[in-house]
């Protein structure tokens, strides 16, 4: 007589694979995430100028028509150190899809196919995620910011000295790099507390407990991330409570569907 009983693993993308195997396998990911980082840094480092240009462009626009106006750098080394930060932020955006593949095509075989399934749509949320809060960055808060930021000039009149912007080229990369960053990181709340829930660690009725506590933390986390401005502050910390309420319902809706299953299976076990 056959045996009936199912395979635990049988669902697995692969069998069960040596451990010396496993370090093969991950010694190949990791070449091919880092040849993958090395690669995009060279081609990030090649178009640093139009990348730095098309990042300075919210400044350019805001100084359009005013003659006279520029960046600076005081150190010899200090635009070319600029231009490698702006090959190393390429390189670790763009190619962070790359090695996002290789961990899944590492860890994917692993998996039952009903986690893989799970799985997945995260993999492809994070980096669409991390574009929207970059995007946010570049079109809403830097415009906005930079414009708060030029509001303290003043003119020489009635013999005072003026005090006119220069931005440096390193610490303007700089700042717009921890924009983009705070930004894109805090637009991956979702993905994570989606994750919680559906793995039962967190709840929907558990955040909803934990609202005010996560408004106060967004806000503190915007006020540490982002320059001293309220603007730029603000234009994070919204985002973040919506998140979060997004989150919640995401959270609800996978605890209805979870029950929903729960119930069909109870009727497919009663049924004789």
């Amino acid at each position: 007589m056959a045996d009936s009983t199912k395979d635990p693993d049988s669902d697995l993308e692969g069998g069960k694979m040596p451990l010396l195997d496993h370090l093969v396998e991950l010694r190949s990911r990791l070449i091919y995430a880092v040849a993958a980082f090395v690669v995009c840094f060279f081609l990030g480092y090649y178009l640093a100028e139009p990348i730095f240009r098309f990042l300075v462009e919210p400044l350019h626009e805001m100084w359009a028509g005013q003659e006279g106006r520029r960046l600076i750098y005081t150190a010899l080394h200090e635009a070319f150190f600029t231009y490698i930060k702006v090959g190393f932020f390429f390189a670790a955006c763009v190619s962070f899809p790359l090695v996002s593949m290789q961990i899944w095509l590492f860890i994917a075989p692993g998996l039952y196919k009903h986690e893989r399934r799970a799985f997945l749509p995260f993999l492809v949320a994070t980096p669409v995620l991390f574009l929207l809060g970059a995007a946010m960055v570049y079109y809403i808060v830097i415009p906005l910011a930079w414009q708060f930021f030029a509001s303290f000039e003043t003119s020489g009149v009635d013999g005072n000295l003026a005090m006119t912007l220069e931005p440096k080229v390193d610490q303007y990369l700089s700042l717009v790099m921890r924009l983009i960053f705070a930004f894109g990181v805090a637009f991956e709340l979702p993905v994570l507390l989606i994750l919680l829930a559906k793995v039962g660690i967190v709840s929907a009725q558990g955040l909803r407990d934990k609202r005010k506590y996560a408004i106060v933390v967004a806000f503190v986390a915007a006020a540490i991330l982002t320059p001293p401005d309220v603007i730029s502050q603000v234009l994070l910390a919204v985002p973040i409570i919506l998140l979060y309420e997004i989150s919640i319902l995401a959270a609800q809706f996978i605890e209805k569907k979870r029950e929903e299953e729960a119930e069909a299976a109870d009727d497919d076990g009663s049924t004789p």
